[in-house]
């Protein structure tokens, strides 16, 4: 029995763990949903609000409404005293006091519309808070299973095969050297053609008797008889 016992306790372990598992693997999209969840709700408590704002403008509207109709009955009321008519009097200090109580009562409505107005708009600007601040903290979540799940790959691709990678950083040397070696070729041929260009515009020049090496000659010739008279 003892056995039995153990082995139902390990059945359930496992079962907790396979659970907790599947919510860990799915935690992002379970957060995305119960956002979304509290998104719909939050929108439907500004509808309330909403509701609830109307009720308590009607409530303010009807207590001066009924403000009114007190100020109204007073002044006849005292019209009818004034006319010694104390039985309309009192017939208007009866509808008075009838239109006071509805009085007390409309502003104990409109009083609760207004508290529960304020209650609601301060559970709503939180709850906004909070949604906001939690989308924030799943985009940076995100954010960081996209980044851990590139060096994941990365390692298992290479983390586990060091020569494969240093192959493929050898194969890169190579490369670059092969495009060095080349890039040094161009710039080589490119000056002999340089060099070969200048020898045939040398040698066109000469041709033409425009340009005289004994010139030149004849040109240094004079500048070294010009520093020989100096040092005498």
């Amino acid at each position: 029995m003892a056995i039995l016992n153990k082995l139902i306790t390990a059945l359930r372990g496992g079962i907790n763990d396979v659970g907790e598992s599947i919510v860990d693997s799915q935690a992002l999209r379970i957060l995305d949903q119960e956002i979304r969840d509290a998104d719909a709700e939050l929108k439907q408590a500004k509808e309330s609000l909403a509701n609830i704002m109307a009720q308590q403008k009607l409530a303010d509207k009807q207590v001066a409404e009924i403000k009114t109709k007190i100020a109204e009955y007073e002044g006849y009321a005292i019209k009818a005293l004034e006319n010694n008519n104390d039985d309309l009097a009192l017939e208007v200090a009866e509808k008075i006091a009838k239109l006071e109580n509805d009085l007390t009562n409309q502003q104990k409505q409109a009083t609760s519309f207004a508290d529960s107005v304020s209650s609601l708009r301060q559970t709503i600007s939180q709850t906004e808070i909070n949604i906001r601040n939690l989308k924030q903290q799943v985009d940076i979540v995100k954010a960081t299973e996209s980044v851990q799940k590139a060096q994941t790959a990365i390692s298992q691709r290479y983390g586990g095969s060091t020569a494969k990678l240093q192959t493929a950083l050898d194969s890169l040397d190579r490369i670059k050297k092969r495009q060095d070696k080349t890039a040094a070729k161009i710039e080589a041929k490119n000056e002999l053609a340089m060099a070969e260009n200048n020898d045939e515009l040398e040698a066109k020049l000469e041709a033409a008797g425009i340009k005289n090496d004994s010139s030149k000659a004849n040109a240094i010739l004079a500048k070294l008889k010009d520093k020989q008279n100096l040092q005498k």
